[in-house]
């Protein structure tokens, strides 16, 4: 069947999603972690800074077992031209998974420890504030079996917040290979510009949902995020929770 090249779809473009932990993500959320749950006074930069070292040794770890290059984003240089060739490689062999890490110095936010100006009658007694500072991020290049490409980008410091960058058009693709009746179809970028089968794109694009999206972002989460053990997460609330940071929608007429 010839592609059809008139038609007309709609459909979720760039999707940007921030995660955010529930149990870490103020001062005294902090504190209480540190004080009751580890049983760690003083609270210090030197203590703040071990979960920092330990979760970059775990990325440096993780992409030496798996063969994943790793390295600084250089400056001026666009992020997914670089990663194109390595991408294209993984479809053709029809492999999912990282198959590029990124380390970029940017702002962020972390937590701040200072000691009182004044004495306190607790010597163990720190201040902790928000703050935003330079520091490493990592971007994971992704080949997702569901979502397609997309990139998690996780902070290495204190509270690990984690960002997510999908592409509907990505789900759309995955979607119409996976189909029972082969359908063509020509992809350019960020946009199907002919298709044998519209109504099945179309249908396609609608089972782009925030059930399959939280499902995959999470998934990459635990395999990706900074870790805690089964008696931290008892302790307080690990779970992260993700809002929509930026959303283009998108109407093609073709």
């Amino acid at each position: 069947m010839a592609a059809c090249s008139s038609f007309v779809y709609h459909c979720f473009d760039r999707v940007v999603i921030n995660g955010y932990l529930f149990g870490l993500s103020r001062p005294e959320q902090l504190s209480y972690f540190y004080r009751n749950v580890l049983g760690i006074e003083p609270i210090t930069k030197e203590v703040l800074a071990q979960r920092t070292q330990e979760y970059q040794r775990w990325v440096e770890s993780y992409a030496r077992n798996h063969t994943i290059p790793i390295e600084w984003a250089e400056k001026g240089v666009r992020k997914e031209d670089y990663v194109l060739p390595l991408l294209n490689k993984m479809k053709r062999n029809n492999r999912h998974g990282v198959y590029l890490i990124f380390k970029s110095m940017e702002q962020g936010q972390t937590f701040r420890c200072a000691v009182p100006k004044y004495p306190t009658a607790d010597s163990n007694y720190r201040i902790l504030r928000k703050q935003r500072s330079r520091f490493t991020h990592y971007y994971f290049y992704i080949h997702d079996e569901v979502l397609g490409p997309m990139v998690m980008r996780a902070a290495s410091f204190l509270p690990f917040q984690t960002t997510y960058y999908l592409n509907g058009h990505n789900f759309i693709e995955k979607e119409l290979e996976k189909t029972s009746i082969p359908i063509t179809f020509h992809k350019n970028d960020n946009a199907f510009l002919a298709t044998s089968d519209p109504e099945a794109l179309q249908a396609a694009s609608d089972r782009f949902t925030p059930e399959v999206i939280r499902k995959r972002i999470q998934h990459w989460t635990i395999i990706l995020a900074p870790k805690f053990s089964l008696c931290e997460r008892k302790a307080i609330n690990l779970e992260r929770f993700y809002a929509i940071s930026q959303i283009e929608f998108c109407f093609h007429l073709l």
